[in-house]
């Protein structure tokens, strides 16, 4: 994966990560290979997708997922490997409980038999590279903590019952897309949980962006929680473990900078933010 906005590489099989089966410290994650498709195998003259124009495929971790135009209008279609069911009926329930009421992708289209989802495309620039131009004031990068904050604070009331929480899971920067509002996307992920698990790995996102670690990135983080207390009628409490957790969890992606996510992680979780 590369470090700078986390994009990941074009391969045609990757691992996939699942949710650690031991107790912290020590990691054994369970891994499946996926083969990675290109959106024109699913574009054969004789499926119902041969009218689509492939605009752009986008990088991604599991699925083949792509923006394209129908009938001239702006779309994207996003296709589970056939191993990843499961995963496709998570994002479609999410995505029509959040409809009309938070910053989503519209469905227009489940096609089960395919494991596709036709959606509509969100029209802005990747919340994680904004965050990174140079020509973004940190005036701005504060404001877009903000408001990412807030997204948050809403999908957690929205998806809240009255004994769990239901969280977005994946929190990466690079699941969010600045346009009018900001606006998430990619909901596989989706699951019971706690508020902190995804405030926790929003933050290791913005920290191990390059570059890593910096002033400027801690200050944008405190912001992010101290906006989301403030926006919600629950608080975090200590946050320091869990996103030092958080950070741990990437040395499975980059070993090469184990030392100094370890290092870091240990320094928030006796120092904090």
């Amino acid at each position: 994966m590369d470090k700078k906005c986390g994009l990941y590489r074009n391969q045609n099989s990757i691992k996939v990560k699942k949710r650690p089966i031991t107790f912290f410290p020590y990691f054994i994650y369970l891994c499946i290979v996926v083969d990675m498709k290109t959106i024109e195998e699913l574009l054969q003259p004789d499926s119902p997708y041969s009218n689509v124009i492939v605009q752009k495929q986008f990088h991604s971790k599991k699925n083949t997922v792509a923006y394209v135009t129908i009938k001239n209008k702006p779309r994207v279609l996003k296709w589970f490997v056939p191993g990843f069911k499961q995963q496709m009926e998570t994002e479609v329930a999410t995505l029509k409980k959040a409809a009309g009421e938070l910053q989503v992708p519209h469905i227009y289209n489940v096609d089960d038999p395919r494991n596709v989802i036709t959606m509509s495309y969100i029209m802005g620039e990747n919340l994680c590279d904004v965050l990174h131009e140079k020509t973004t004031t940190i005036s701005e990068k504060l404001r877009l903590m903000v408001l990412l904050a807030e997204w948050f604070a809403r999908f957690h009331q929205h998806f809240k019952t009255v004994d769990e929480f239901y969280i977005r899971g994946d929190p990466t920067l690079q699941n969010f897309i600045l346009a009018d509002r900001i606006w998430g996307v990619d909901f596989e992920e989706s699951r019971k949980g706690k508020p902190v698990e995804d405030i926790a790995g929003c933050c290791a996102s913005l920290l191990t962006t390059d570059p890593m670690f910096t002033a400027e990135k801690f200050q944008l983080c405190k912001q992010f929680i101290k906006s989301y207390n403030d926006r919600s009628q629950w608080k975090l409490g200590t946050i320091n473990d869990d996103v030092a957790y958080a950070l741990l969890e990437k040395i499975q992606w980059r070993p090469g900078d184990e030392e100094h996510l370890r290092t870091y992680a240990a320094r928030i979780r006796k120092h904090g933010l």
